[in-house]
């Protein structure tokens, strides 16, 4: 899914595609070309993307004079030689049907953080109702684990040590930060679909007032 995600967007070669897929997945990711190019060869047979071949042009470099920059002119030049046959990858109709569905599939789960993270980076492509089923759901889910933490709490107080109390208080903090974090992402999505009903209801108005105008 993050891999048709970002094709969706453009069309991008491996090195640019795995350099993306870290940033979305987040830093602790694992993204290596190990894992990166048999999921685009699997793609590829899915007929859900599609490979051509790069021939960007190669950009004049203007000689500075000097041994050093002479060096560096070549090396650039080279550099550039180096990226033209390199293999772009693009998304195709069929990857695009098959985004769309796990994407709503995948927002209908539950899911662990990162996978929710993964979603919400491509919460984009959902329809309205889907963003806000997706971050109710996720808030809910968040709900449970803070009452679930602050049960420990209460049960372990005198048995836990202080650092393992730190830390499970620690973690309680952080849900309730997201829980927070949530709500405002909430509130701005009741905002936007209001915003969106206002504009169709004023629309309809204008309409109707200038069509009787025009009678």
């Amino acid at each position: 899914m993050a891999i048709l995600g970002l094709l969706k967007e453009q069309e991008l070669h491996g090195y640019e595609l795995k350099k993306l897929l870290a940033e979305t997945l987040g830093p602790l990711s694992s993204v290596s070309f190990g894992s990166l190019y048999p999921a685009l060869a699997r793609l590829e047979a899915a007929g859900a993307v599609k490979a051509v071949e790069a021939h960007r042009p190669i950009a004049s470099i203007p000689m500075t004079g000097s041994l050093g920059g002479e060096r560096a002119a070549f090396r650039a030049r080279g550099v550039i030689r180096g990226s033209r046959g390199k293999k772009v990858y693009g998304i195709t109709d069929e990857g695009q049907r098959l985004f769309e569905e796990l994407l709503v599939a995948d927002a209908q789960s539950a899911g662990d953080d990162r996978s929710f993270s993964l979603r919400l980076a491509f919460a984009r492509h959902l329809p309205p109702e889907g963003r806000l089923g997706l971050l109710e759901r996720r808030r809910a889910q968040l709900v449970q684990r803070l009452a679930r933490t602050r049960q420990t709490i209460k049960a372990g107080r005198q048995r836990l040590d202080a650092y393992t109390r730190s830390l499970v208080e620690h973690n309680s903090e952080t849900t309730e930060r997201d829980i927070s974090w949530l709500d405002r992402l909430i509130a701005a999505e009741h905002s936007s679909s209001r915003r969106g009903d206002q504009r169709s209801a004023t629309g309809g108005t204008d309409t109707a007032e200038t069509e009787g105008s025009n009678r």
